[in-house]
């Protein structure tokens, strides 16, 4: 249990409530919904919604938007030790679409910005938050792929330590939008820091009490 947690009458009192609800609720309608914004985003690009450089902009929403899902999915976890609040059912569902986001903004990338193949490998090799961009991705295709129940049985415990490779995912997801932007911006570190934020309260000082 987190050192944070709040005492069990308190949260019984705050997450029964709110854990009775989403019982009701199911994960699926997150799908749906999460594949809204990535259409609007297109939409508005052809129909000149964007600015003067729609492309970028469209690269900038989706990797930002990647971000915020895999911060949501790193709190579930903290969230539960420490109020009780159990979001668990759709950890899945928010991993899967933070994976859909982080592919649609490399697709965006390399189609409508490099837009030769040859480039899109130079800028890999040449461009360290690139680099990083792409270790990130390629550490979410196994956590990706693994994201069913059928998965679950068949790896059994190393299931678990195969799905921690998301907490280096988060740090290179940071580090990709750190070093991305010109100049001191304040705006990727708090990102970062937060990601460093959820990441502790998983180590065994946080959790034991």
């Amino acid at each position: 249990m987190s050192v944070l947690a709040l005492p069990k009458p308190v949260q019984r009192r705050l997450a029964d409530p709110v854990n009775r609800v989403l019982r009701r609720v199911p994960a699926w309608p997150l799908y749906i919904l999460g594949a809204l914004p990535p259409a609007w985003l297109y939409w508005a690009a052809l129909n000149d919604r964007l600015g003067v450089d729609p492309v970028r902009e469209m690269e900038h929403q989706l990797g930002l938007w990647g971000l915020w899902l895999i911060i949501a999915t790193l709190v579930v976890t903290p969230l539960r030790q420490i109020t009780g609040i159990s979001l668990l059912k759709y950890r899945r569902a928010l991993g899967l679409l933070t994976f859909f986001y982080i592919v649609c903004h490399l697709a965006v990338w390399a189609y409508y910005d490099v837009q030769t193949w040859s480039r899109v490998w130079a800028d890999i090799v040449k461009r360290p938050y690139i680099t990083i961009g792409m270790a990130g991705l390629l550490l979410m295709l196994p956590l990706a792929l693994t994201s069913n129940n059928a998965s679950i049985r068949r790896l059994g415990k190393s299931w678990r330590k195969l799905h921690k490779l998301v907490y280096a995912v988060a740090i290179l997801g940071a580090l990709h939008f750190v070093i991305l932007v010109k100049g001191f911006q304040i705006e990727p570190l708090l990102y970062m820091a937060a990601i460093l934020i959820l990441l502790a309260l998983r180590l065994p000082w946080a959790t034991r009490r």
